[in-house]
């Protein structure tokens, strides 16, 4: 099995790489992080971290030539299963809203909004560990515990258009999406690098996901 993890100058890259090599490696994985969008078209896996602003990174997905078209013909031509990680997550959105409306991926409809807690006394950015509540049935929830936990660190979240794409949320003052899905994509926004047991038993479950 090939897993690109995609480098284009944003995200946590070593770490998500590390997690991902530890949750293959009894599953013979080949992980690479490559900004080389051959490499991407030839994966079995593609993992698409992210971190900092929606539009920087955005811009700087868009300035690795030939990527776009690469994940795009590999996830929504072809089918190949597809991770997007927390800013990596948020780009699948129709529209991310941080700083100046800038178009997302288009994949999963919905827009990137800016947490806004009930309580005035809870701070953004959610940064921390939460615990999950699930929405529906996912393969990528396989063995996690309701209310299992997670580390998460951001100012935005992602709203989605069609609560049937919504898997879990926390509660943050509210309502905080936290994981969403549709057909060969699944979405995290949290970090499950940092998530541990958690995290790592849905990175195995992502690589064992046959959409």
């Amino acid at each position: 099995m090939r897993v690109a993890i995609i480098d284009y100058d944003s995200g946590n890259l070593h770490s998500a790489a590390k997690a991902v090599m530890l949750a293959g490696r009894e599953r013979g994985a080949e992980v690479s992080v490559t900004a080389d969008p051959a490499a991407v078209a030839r994966a079995d896996r593609i993992v698409l971290p992210g971190d900092g602003a929606f539009p920087a990174c955005r811009a700087a997905f868009d300035a690795v030539p030939g990527m776009n078209e690469a994940l795009s013909d590999a996830v929504c031509r072809r089918g190949v299963p597809f991770l997007g990680i927390c800013v990596g997550m948020q780009m699948l959105a129709d529209t991310g809203l941080e700083h100046v409306p800038t178009p997302g991926f288009g994949w999963i409809g919905g827009r990137v909004e800016r947490i806004a807690p009930a309580d005035p006394a809870l701070k953004v950015p959610h940064m921390g560990w939460n615990d999950l509540a699930f929405r529906r049935p996912h393969p990528i929830l396989d063995g996690i515990p309701a209310g299992g936990h997670a580390y998460f660190v951001h100012s935005w979240q992602f709203r989605v258009a069609d609560p049937a794409d919504l898997v879990a949320e926390v509660d943050y003052g509210g309502a905080v999406t936290a994981i969403v899905a549709r057909d060969n994509i699944v979405g995290l926004q949290f970090h499950p690098e940092k998530s541990q047991a958690l995290g790592l038993r849905m990175l195995r479950n992502f690589l064992d996901w046959r959409p």
